[in-house]
């Protein structure tokens, strides 16, 4: 048997379940405002990611509308913060 460190064991864990989505949507959360900056992070209610879509919420529909102009430049800073191409598509609520 291999030896590897207990960081390793985690993460091949996490690459194999399905909490690993729950974990990276929470991750994103913390750090939205340094993803999308102040403003959009002020008035986005709520990020959860399922399968490869990152669905944000928020109550402004101006916000909205500029949201939807920025997909591509939100899943490139998504996956470029994750370190990985997870996120393919953006639905905003």
């Amino acid at each position: 048997m291999s030896e590897f460190s207990l960081g390793d064991a985690i993460q091949q864990f996490l690459n194999k379940s399905k909490i690993k989505t729950s974990i990276q949507a929470i991750q994103i959360e913390d750090a939205w405002e340094q993803i999308m900056g102040k403003t959009i992070a002020k008035y986005t209610e709520s990020i959860k990611i399922q399968g490869h879509t990152l669905f944000i919420k928020t109550p402004v529909a101006p916000l909205k509308q500029e949201l939807l102009y920025q997909k591509e430049n939100i899943i490139k800073r998504v996956n470029e913060w994750l370190g990985q191409n997870q996120i393919s598509e953006v639905a905003i609520l």
